[in-house]
């Protein structure tokens, strides 16, 4: 791993909730992960062992939205206290990003 910068953006969202998502999804992941791992070892069927990491695939994804989502706000948007009315909220940046993954 890299070492920090203390400059460099932060990867860990400021709002708690998020951060519990993300890390939620991420550990989701660590598990389905870990199930191709058992699946290719023990010479499960391949369409088995796709569907699997196909849906670890999607968790990371979704785990990489949650953060960018997170950043974008945090990085370009203003405060909530402080957002214009019909300014994209933190959850609509989200489903819109989730569109791609």
């Amino acid at each position: 791993m890299a070492t920090a910068d203390a400059d460099a953006p932060r990867v860990t969202p400021a709002d708690p909730a998020t951060t519990r998502r993300v890390l939620a999804r991420l550990r989701r992941a660590q598990g389905q992960l870990a199930a191709v791992i058992r699946a290719v070892e023990a010479g499960e069927p391949c369409r088995d062992v796709v569907t699997q990491l196909a849906a670890t695939s999607k968790a990371l994804d979704r785990a990489g939205v949650m953060l960018i989502s997170s950043a974008l706000q945090e990085c370009v948007g203003a405060p909530p206290v402080e957002r214009a009315e019909g300014d994209l909220t933190p959850d609509e940046l989200e489903r819109l990003f989730m569109m791609f993954a």
